[in-house]
């Protein structure tokens, strides 16, 4: 008999960067429609680039989710005018919105000056994710994190904007349950898309991880055999831990990070996911 599938990965999205158009599709048909298919925010990609991949991905059916790297916005003027072809062209409505690591070149020193300044709803934003943290971050310390997560949940709320809370990658399920547990105690109800990695080769996820300050929970996946199930056993362990302790942690889904595997992720989300394409 074929098992039931796993509770929190029948929803999910997928990130991914500068995605092609025939990838756009390839995605589109491997997925149930309206899947958040979230677009980075890359420096050399043009302003072109990334308006013409946001408005496939809404053509082919999926749900553009756009990220907005902060201290890379030159002025207020060219997030409006960059979220008007957003809405105009992809009906873009949700946002992923970051710090971005370099130094401001603009008015927005950080994630919550964009979400406090930005005018996100006059420009036709109902949704605004925000980064979050499992294994803390490598350079900003916890306390700060806690704090600076609060005020870009309150700013938000008070604006009229959705909010998910999306993380970086992690492989270690324990820490992300109870990290998870952990927000919620704190009074934190806004739902979680949890960062994991989709299927890839040892050699990119070690390079992934050690530039996304992941090493701990990396190290633990590594030892042993487990090394040779990397992209498949991995995700497979944080979602049962997350079905199993799903009473404790709230409204939270899978968030695959591809690494250059866009498709095969996609292929991989829908299997997890235990759903026929034709009923989507």
């Amino acid at each position: 008999m074929k098992p039931a599938p796993a509770t929190i990965a029948r929803r999910f999205s997928i990130e991914t960067t500068r995605p092609k158009p025939a990838e756009i599709d390839a995605v589109a048909a491997a997925v149930p429609k309206g899947t958040e298919l979230y677009i980075t925010a890359v420096p050399t990609q043009t302003e072109e680039e990334l308006v013409a991949a946001a408005a496939h991905a809404r053509r082919a059916g999926l749900e553009p989710v756009v990220h907005v790297a902060a201290r890379r916005l030159p002025s207020v003027e060219f997030l409006q005018e960059r979220l008007a072809r957003l809405r105009g062209e992809a009906d873009v409505r949700r946002l992923l919105v970051i710090g971005g690591d370099i130094d401001p070149i603009g008015p927005f020193a950080d994630a919550l000056a964009v979400i406090q300044k930005g005018r996100l709803r006059e420009a036709g934003i109902e949704n605004v994710g925000i980064g979050a943290y499992p294994e803390g971050h490598p350079v900003i310390p916890l306390e700060r994190l806690v704090a600076s997560l609060d005020e870009k949940i309150a700013a938000a709320v008070v604006q009229g904007l959705d909010v998910r809370l999306v993380s970086q990658f992690s492989f270690s399920p324990d820490d992300i349950v109870a990290w998870l547990k952990k927000l919620r105690a704190q009074g934190i109800t806004q739902p979680v898309s949890v960062g994991m990695v989709g299927p890839t080769s040892v050699t990119a996820l070690l390079r992934f991880a050690k530039r996304c300050g992941v090493g701990t929970s990396l190290k633990g996946l590594m030892s042993g055999a487990a090394s040779a199930l990397i992209g498949n056993v991995g995700p497979d362990r944080i979602i049962h831990a997350l079905d199993a302790a799903q009473s404790a942690i709230g409204d939270v889904q899978p968030h695959y990070f591809t690494f250059g595997n866009l498709v095969a992720t996609a292929e991989y989300g829908t299997a997890m996911a235990g759903k026929e394409i034709a009923a989507a």
